[in-house]
C-alpha cells in the first residue's frame, strides 16, 4: 500500500526476483482498458515480465464496483495460492483493501432516477458543494470519499435516501472473515515535499508520453462522458474539462497536480489509522526490498506459511 507516486508498482515487480509472488492490482483505474498513461499503468513489457491480475478487465464505458472487486480478488488470491505462489496485492485504492479485509454489507439496489437527479445536481452546484451535502448527512463516509469521486458520493447519498440509513451505518454491520493471514506493508514518503514534486514531475511526464491524445480518443467515443466511472478520475476528469473548453491547458495541469496531491494526503490519512501494517520509507527500492524480506522471514519462521 501507499500514496500515489511512491513507487509501489516498481517495488512489486522487483520483489518477484526474491519471492515466489504473483501480483494482483488493487487500483480502481487499472481495471480499465484504454486508460494507460493517466493511470500510470505498467507498460506492456512490464506486464509481460510481471503479469498483474485485475488489470484491463473492463471497457472504459463499464462501471466497476467495490463489490465486484471483492469477489474477483478473492478468486484471484485462491488461484495464486493453488498454484503454490504468494498473492502480492499492490495499489492505492484504500477502500478496496478495507473491503477485502473487513467485508462489504449488502446495500440497496441502485435507483437510476435518483442517481440521474444527483448527477444533475452535482453538475449545477459543483463537486465541492455536492460533497459537502454528503458531509452533512454522513460525515464518516464523506471523509473517506474524495470530493472528485462523483460515483461514490452519489452512491453514498443514494443509499441514504433509499434506506434511511447512512452508508457508514450499514457498512458497520458486517459478518465477514477474511480467510487468509495478510502481511501488510506501506511505502511512505520520508519527505512530503519530495512526494509532491514527484507527483508534479510524473504528471508532466504523462503529458510528454501523450496523455492528451489518450483522452482525446476517449473523448471522441459516444458512449463516454465526464460522469462515466472511468473518466471521473484525477487527470482524466481535468483533461476532459480542457477538451470540452471549460478550463485552460494551464489550469488543467495545475488542477490535476493539486488533485493528485490531495489524493496522496487522503491515502496517507487512511494509512495513519491502518492496523497491523509495517511502514517502510521509500528511500530506495533496494532498501525497501531488504526490509520487506526481513519482515517476511520473521513471519515465515513463525509458521504462517
Amino acid at each position: 500500500m501507499g500514496p500515489t507516486a511512491c513507487g509501489k508498482s516498481n517495488l512489486a515487480i522487483k520483489l518477484r526476483n526474491y519471492l515466489p509472488v504473483d501480483i494482483i492490482s488493487v487500483d480502481s483505474g487499472l481495471v480499465y482498458r484504454d486508460l494507460n498513461i493517466g493511470t500510470a499503468k505498467p507498460t506492456k513489457q512490464e506486464l509481460i515480465q510481471a503479469p498483474h491480475k485485475l488489470v484491463d478487465i473492463k471497457n472504459a464505458e463499464d462501471n466497476y464496483s467495490a463489490g465486484e472487486f471483492k469477489k474477483e480478488v478473492l478468486i484471484a488470491i485462491s488461484e495464486i495460492i493453488n498454484n503454490k505462489k504468494i498473492p502480492l496485492l499492490v495499489g492505492g485504492t484504500m477502500l478496496y483493501y478495507k473491503i477485502l479485509l473487513e467485508g462489504l454489507t449488502e446495500l440497496p439496489s441502485a435507483d437510476i432516477k435518483l442517481r440521474k437527479h444527483f448527477i444533475k445536481e452535482a453538475k449545477i452546484i459543483g463537486l465541492s458543494c455536492f460533497h459537502k451535502k454528503l458531509k452533512i448527512i454522513d460525515p464518516v463516509s464523506a471523509n473517506r470519499i474524495h470530493p472528485n469521486d462523483l460515483q461514490r458520493v452519489v452512491r453514498a447519498l443514494e443509499v441514504y435516501f433509499i434506506s434511511g440509513k447512512t452508508l457508514s451505518e450499514l457498512t458497520n454491520k458486517k459478518n465477514y472473515f477474511f480467510p487468509y493471514q495478510a502481511i501488510q506493508f506501506s511505502l511512505i514518503p520520508r519527505n512530503i515535499l519530495f512526494l509532491h514534486k514527484k507527483i508534479e514531475n510524473r504528471f508532466r511526464d504523462m503529458l510528454d508520453l501523450g496523455f492528451q491524445k489518450e483522452v482525446e480518443h476517449l473523448f471522441n467515443r459516444k458512449n463516454l462522458n465526464v460522469n462515466s466511472c472511468s473518466i471521473n478520475r484525477i487527470g482524466y476528469f481535468q483533461m476532459w474539462k480542457f477538451l470540452s473548453g471549460n478550463i485552460s491547458y494551464k489550469d488543467m495541469i495545475e488542477q490535476s497536480i493539486t488533485a493528485t496531491r490531495q489524493l496522496a494526503k487522503h491515502q496517507m490519512t487512511w494509512l495513519k489509522k491502518w492496523r497491523n501494517v509495517h511502514y517502510i520509507y521509500n528511500d530506495s527500492t533496494d532498501l525497501s526490498i531488504k526490509k520487506i524480506l526481513e519482515i517476511f522471514k520473521y513471519y515465515n519462521s513463525n509458521t504462517i506459511f
